[in-house]
């Protein structure tokens, strides 16, 4: 009997929804930072074995949208829920169940719910206890606390998973990571290393755009000739451009004599 099904990951910004799914599948396919929306596109990664695979979707953080970009990230977190088998509703320990959360509650359909309390390394144990009881007026299927940075109660989480796993066939080939493609992880690497360098002086609206990418030729190289691009054995050359709003955004991604820039 083969198991195999599509699970939402969903919450407010910056619960640690991308650190979750990175744990979940092993691999890192989703950037993390510690800003808000810093997610904002449904990115899948999948895990497979012999006699199960499941698709793990991360969403855009559910807030209340201050601009377009907001409203559309907000619009693909809904619609996954809608499309999944199994939805994961995640919420930050330290802050309790909020009244943001209980709207997001609220939007999700009548299906499998599991509400995943997070964080639970940054509060007393003991404070556990009260959340999950505030937390069984409503409807989940599973309540589970976690610490997704120390790894901490996330093999239950997927045991619970694989227990409410429909009969199915593989969505995907299996070794398959992600539904995204290589020039995409780049972009959303590259993303992940300028809104890390550059912190608050930068906002998460950066969009980046890889215009070129290939493997160098891994054989002994000639010298350059006058004028020649300089090639490096075993490398990967990918030129890309980092869009911001303003220009002074622009001179702090640069940095100094391109100092920023090279950090990144």
């Amino acid at each position: 009997m083969f198991k195999a099904g599509r699970v939402s990951i969903i919450g407010r910004p910056n619960v640690g929804k991308s650190t979750l799914l990175n744990v979940l599948i092993k691999e890192k396919v989703c950037i993390v930072s510690e800003r808000p929306e810093t997610t904002r596109d449904n990115i899948q990664g999948i895990i497979s074995d012999k006699d199960f695979q499941v698709v793990f979707i991360d969403t855009p953080g559910i807030h209340r949208p201050k601009n377009l970009l907001g409203k559309l990230m907000v619009r693909k977190a809904q619609a996954s829920a809608m499309e999944t088998d199994l939805n994961l509703i995640l919420i930050d320990a330290h802050s309790g169940i909020t009244k943001e959360d209980i709207e997001i509650f609220n939007l999700m359909p009548e299906k499998l719910n599991f509400l995943i309390i997070n964080k639970i390394d940054k509060i007393d144990r003991r404070n556990v206890l009260p959340i999950i009881e505030k937390a069984q007026k409503f409807n989940f299927k599973e309540i589970i606390p976690i610490s997704a940075l120390k790894k901490d109660g996330t093999d239950i989480v997927f045991k619970k998973i694989l227990e409410y796993l429909p009969e199915s066939f593989p969505f995907f080939p299996d070794g398959q990571l992600t539904d995204k493609n290589e020039r995409f992880m780049v972009q959303e690497i590259i993303r992940e290393k300028t809104l890390e360098i550059t912190y608050q002086e930068v906002p998460h609206s950066i969009a980046v755009v890889v215009e070129e990418m290939e493997e160098r030729d891994p054989s002994p190289c000639p010298l350059p000739q006058m004028g020649e691009r300089i090639k490096v054995r075993g490398t990967v050359y990918i030129r890309a451009n980092i869009y911001c709003e303003k220009d002074s955004q622009k001179s702090i991604i640069i940095g100094k004599d391109g100092k920023m820039l090279k950090k990144i």
